[in-house]
């Protein structure tokens, strides 16, 4: 209780440290109009002005007023974007080593070019860590214009480069790569025999775009390195062809911890199955020359028991390719390892490829560790503040929006069968559509955004489907995705980074509606239609209530549904949100949903009934 007083009364610890940027926020203000006022060469010219006040013995700190006001004058000049006063402070958050908390929509990328300029002036190299290829070049290409426009080089780490190319990308000012191709790099680094040939020059500092997802979501997660050993692809497919024999009572499973073991008549079947396919030669099959065998056997239960196709990996151009269930992208390139992926590959009919032998590895929490100065920027942190502090010692600071949201979070619906919610959602879709109001519909899985879309398709509802399997046309779906009345289903894929503008995306429209227009004239004409056609399309999707971003079922970390919830409401638009639950879905049945059901049959909910309270969001 005196704790509540006392924040009333002072504000929180994140309040206050907030109001104490202030005074420097306004420092930068004052350089503003003389700034204007320089020719772009003059402003060019200020980038060597501050390196040489930096040899001359001034600390980074010092610079911080005027080169924020010159990063944001540049980015005028540049973007036709202005850096409000609340990114100041969230970039001088991120230029303290800290991480900054800031909302969907608030404008983090353009943030970071703050501190990354700062910092990049000391010539050791600046890294900012993206969660995927799609990202880092279009950050690199989109903030690229203000660090060449003061004079500074921009490199992009991805997939297909070779070593001389990561090496000059490093060599650059600021770097842009993902956490995968800066982690492989290393490990790479760490294999080399001559020092020249190593990529990466010693960490100096690295901004963490989405830093919850890269630091705490996949903190444990091993990046490997690995080698062939002994082929053993036709064992995995043998094995494979036993696992459809087993019933139920064979194994028991726990869909919680993700585990599968046989039980004692499973064990009894599986040694009678291998003995029979001439697999299983002499004694039991837990003598200690079979361990090898127990090991396909246990992979193989795992992949048929525990994965499925197009909710963990999917099968493409003959291979299995991992889902990654934070960001529904795939991850191309990364194998599970101990057999698993020769066992999925066995299971969906793809070519079995060699195990492999680690060689190197490193998980991205050390990984991070090794930066002298680490920061970072995500929507939704506070929620781990604790985490971050303990193992990284990052302070989370929350950084207050521009303009206050007003999206409306509505109420769970919470219903008893998968069928009833559904016929809930296409409601609600059909409802925002007949008022123009454009829909997000957020699933967990491919499967069940292809699964909503046939749904949809039964209704004839015109719809897109943004999933790892159609992630080449993310860019163009994303865009159109605010027009009024377009309905858009989409995976984890279209929680980060993504921004959804109300009315449809400008730059897009200008660049592919002009793209064939070569006449000055023309092309004048016809993007002043365009603009004008999309401030027409904005205002309608505005008078209807901005975005609806349903949510088709709860993630079981919140960050996720956090992340979904505010493609909406972005900048003060108007939105809304809500989401649908039913005691059928995957995070419902595993943690006990049969006495809720029996409960609910007991008070007497009808079919198509939905319990909804307050409450029951906080469940």
């Amino acid at each position: 209780m005196l704790g509540a007083l006392a924040r009333r009364l002072f504000g929180t610890a994140n309040d206050r440290y907030v109001k104490s940027l202030g005074p420097l926020v306004e420092q930068i203000n004052d350089h503003e109009a003389e700034l204007e006022q320089l020719s772009d060469e003059a402003l060019r010219a200020k980038t060597a002005e501050f390196k040489q006040r930096l040899e001359d013995g001034a600390e980074l700190d010092d610079l911080i007023p005027e080169a924020f006001a010159t990063v944001r004058e540049a980015a005028k000049r540049t973007l036709g974007q202005r850096h409000f006063d609340v990114q100041l402070m969230g970039g001088v958050v991120l230029h303290r080593g800290m991480i900054a908390e800031m909302k969907t929509g608030e404008g983090k990328t353009l943030v970071a070019t703050l501190p990354v300029y700062l910092n990049a002036l000391t010539g050791n190299g600046v890294h900012v860590v993206t969660v995927n290829d799609y990202l880092a070049k279009r950050d690199a290409e989109w903030m690229g214009q203000i660090y060449r426009f003061l004079g500074m080089t921009v490199g992009c780490i991805v997939h297909e480069l070779d070593d001389y190319e990561r090496q000059q990308a490093y060599l650059c000012d600021v770097t842009y790569g993902t956490n995968n191709e800066l982690g492989f790099d290393y490990l790479r680094d760490n294999m080399k025999f001559r020092l020249e040939e190593m990529v990466h020059r010693p960490f100096h500092y690295a901004i963490v775009d989405e830093v919850d997802s890269i630091l705490i979501d996949e903190a444990r997660t091993p990046l490997i390195i690995s080698g062939p050993t002994e082929d053993n692809s036709e064992l995995y497919i043998q094995v494979d062809k036993l696992i459809p024999a087993l019933a139920e009572e064979d194994y028991e499973k726990d869909e919680k911890q993700r585990t599968v073991t046989l039980t004692e008549m499973g064990q009894e079947k599986m040694e009678r199955l291998l003995r029979e396919a001439g697999l299983l030669r002499s004694g039991s099959l837990y003598d200690i020359h079979n361990v090898s065998l127990v090991h396909h056997v246990n992979q193989a239960l795992r992949a048929h028991k525990l994965f499925a196709l197009d909710t963990d990996y999917i099968a493409k151009d003959d291979k299995i390719v991992i889902i990654d269930e934070f960001t529904g992208r795939m991850m191309e390139g990364r194998r599970y390892s101990e057999g698993l992926h020769q066992a999925l590959e066995a299971k969906e009919g793809v070519t079995v490829q060699n195990e492999n032998q680690t060689l190197a590895s490193i998980t991205f929490q050390n990984y991070f560790r090794m930066y002298p100065k680490l920061a970072g920027m995500t929507g939704t942190a506070m929620t781990e503040a604790e985490e971050f502090g303990d193992i990284y010692r990052l302070e989370v600071i929350e950084i207050p929006t521009n303009e206050p949201c007003i999206r409306a979070d509505n109420d769970d619906e919470v219903y008893r069968t998968t069928r009833e919610k559904y016929d809930s959602v296409i409601e609600q879709i059909i409802e925002c559509r007949q008022r123009q109001q454009p829909v997000l519909c957020g699933t967990v899985s491919i499967e069940k955004s292809e699964a909503l879309s046939e749904l949809l398709k039964k209704k004839k509802i015109p719809h897109q489907v943004l999933n790892a399997r159609y992630h080449e046309q993310e860019a163009y779906i994303i865009a159109q995705a605010g027009h009024p009345g377009n309905v858009t289903i989409a995976t984890n894929m279209a929680g980060r980074g993504t921004d959804i503008q109300l009315g449809g995306n400008l730059d897009m429209r200008l660049r592919t509606d002009l793209a064939g227009i070569d006449d000055p004239v023309e092309r004048d004409r016809r993007a002043t239609e365009i603009r004008a056609e999309i401030e027409t399309a904005r205002e309608v999707v505005r008078a209807a209530g901005g975005l609806f971003v349903i949510g088709s079922e709860r993630h079981e970390s919140r960050r996720i549904d956090n992340q979904l919830r505010g493609r909406s409401g972005r900048q003060g638009d108007p939105g809304a949100s809500k989401f649908f639950v039913s005691l059928q879905d995957d995070l419902m049945r595993i943690f006990g949903s049969e006495r809720m059901d029996s409960m609910l049959q007991r008070l007497g909910l009808k079919e198509g009934e939905a319990i909804i309270h307050p409450w029951v969001n906080k469940a």
